[in-house]
């Protein structure tokens, strides 16, 4: 994955040594080069590490429009560029990118053009006309984006590590750190080191020094969806055929198969020649690597297995660390790793994964125990949850939704209520609706070290990750859907998915 970096100020010209350094310190995101460009004004400088994938023959960046003087950092890929150059009269010439159909639309239409993106990116992008740089992130986060103030000037980068090379920074506890292991919203274990929030537009007026920040696309203001089951089915199995095949790449790929509904329904649309899967010899009872195995046959794939072992992890744990920059609390970290190490071993460079149907389509199991109570869910055969329902059994009285939901997903204390009060907020946002709420707590919770840890991991490794699932119009309609649409049976979520898959 590509990696950005760069400064705005005033004398931004001055410490193009330091910006060079920043995109230096991420060059592991982009081996087909690391460079910096001064924009024409002297008042920004962006880096920008390069991995190219789309076309092996485009020229690394930044970007600059010698019309307009835009400057352009970007990192990430829009899946339909193509499209949205034909539908906004822009002629890409051979060997231009989305970066510059990106740079051109901003020069044409103004951060407008962000709604008609559909994929994963986080940019800078400095218009000298206004003599002010953005910053933005793609509608879920996937690709991160830090950024601090320092007096008259704006810094920024892919990895916070890098912007803690340009200023020190002190380290700082959140609460939010002991009762879910992640810090939450915008916050990060650096004094004054920030996140860019998921789908947020930020303007930084280097005359001033000030800051204004947007968010561009809103999920919760999406209304419900109002027709029959079939009919939500038909829309959501169209979807699946036409939006997830357009983000496999046309050069080889590697799919993270574990064996599970997600990663079955992408290896049967996408056919990727490679599969990798991971398992842990001595627990059985989590080794789903037979079905995974029959899958890779039916679809003409080489199936890697990864085993690793309690050496292994001593062995990378130093390397997985730095490559998170701070802790996370995703339970998948060292599997990841690993699975991305010998996808990179292969030579390949874009590894696909199933991230997003049990977020937005009630997939786990805290889902259905919010939903239905601890006595349904173990009722219909899920035992090996006992543990996590324990958290909702014995209570004193009925717990309402948002406060099981809260027990569940703490996995520490929360003696100022936080975490509490970012679930509450988020079944506000969902309108009434349980499962809207569980998802949007989930992403204002669980969410950011899913898609953190997958960008920072594979980055690590030259790798660039794609989630399918996370196609705009897909997760729209999974958000809008009804909770018995979603799940309708305690032990089994993503109703429409799985049906979607029956029938395809």
């Amino acid at each position: 994955m590509c990696g950005i970096a760069g400064l705005a100020g005033p004398d931004a010209s001055r410490h193009q040594a330091t910006v060079e350094a920043m995109g230096h310190s991420q060059h592991h995101r982009g081996p087909d080069g690391s460079r910096h460009t001064a924009a024409e004004d002297g008042r920004a400088v962006l880096a920008m590490n390069t991995l190219l994938v789309v076309d092996p023959h485009a020229m690394p960046g930044p970007y600059l429009d010698p019309e307009s003087g835009i400057l352009l950092a970007f990192n990430g890929e829009i899946y339909n560029f193509r499209q949205q150059a034909a539908a906004w009269g822009i002629d890409l010439r051979i060997h231009e990118t989305d970066a510059h159909l990106l740079m051109r639309a901003w020069a044409k239409f103004g951060p407008s053009c962000l709604d008609g993106l559909d994929g994963m990116f986080a940019l800078a992008l400095y218009d000298p006309r206004e003599a002010k740089l953005f910053l933005a992130r793609d509608r879920l986060g996937e690709k991160p984006l830090y950024w601090h103030l320092d007096g008259s000037r704006l810094a920024f980068a892919s990895e916070v590590t890098a912007l803690v090379g340009y200023g020190r920074a002190s380290l700082v506890l959140r609460p939010e750190m002991v009762a879910i292991e992640t810090p939450t919203g915008t916050d990060t274990p650096f004094q004054g080191f920030q996140l860019l929030a998921p789908a947020t537009l930020l303007s930084f007026d280097v005359a001033t020094g000030s800051i204004d920040q947007m968010t561009w696309w809103c999920l919760e203001h999406w209304p419900p969806f109002s027709g029959a089951y079939s009919e939500a089915l038909a829309k959501y199995s169209t979807l699946l055929a036409e939006q997830l095949p357009l983000r496999a790449p046309a050069c080889d790929f590697a799919l993270l198969l574990s064996g599970g509904m997600d990663s079955s329904v992408l290896a049967y649309l996408l056919r990727p020649p490679v599969c990798v899967t991971v398992r842990y010899p001595g627990h059985e009872r989590l080794d789903e690597s037979h079905i995974a195995i029959q899958i890779a046959a039916d679809i003409g794939a080489e199936l890697l297995v990864v085993e690793p072992g309690h050496v292994d992890f001593t062995e990378v744990l130093p390397h997985m660390m730095t490559a998170l920059d701070y802790p996370m609390g995703n339970a998948s970290t060292f599997s990841e790793y690993m699975a991305y190490r010998k996808i990179a071993e292969l030579g390949l460079r874009v590894v696909i994964g199933g991230l997003g149907p049990d977020e937005f389509l009630m997939g786990y199991v805290r889902h259905a125990l919010v939903l239905f109570g601890a006595d349904a869910v173990l009722a219909a055969g899920l035992d090996a949850y006992r543990p996590l329902a324990a958290k909702l059994m014995h209570a004193d009285e009925d717990l309402a939704p948002v406060d099981a939901a809260t027990r569940l997903i703490l996995r520490g204390p929360d003696p100022h209520g936080r975490i509490h009060d970012l679930v509450a907020a988020a079944f506000t946002r969902g309108g009434g609706d349980p499962a809207r709420g569980l998802t949007l707590a989930d992403l204002a919770t669980a969410w950011r070290p899913l898609v953190m840890t997958s960008d920072k991991l594979a980055s690590a490794f030259a790798l660039e990750r794609r989630s399918p699932y996370l196609a705009r119009d897909l997760v729209e309609l999974s958000y809008r859907l009804p909770a018995e649409y979603k799940i309708a049976d305690p032990a089994q979520g993503k109703r429409v998915l799985r049906d979607a898959a029956k029938s395809s």
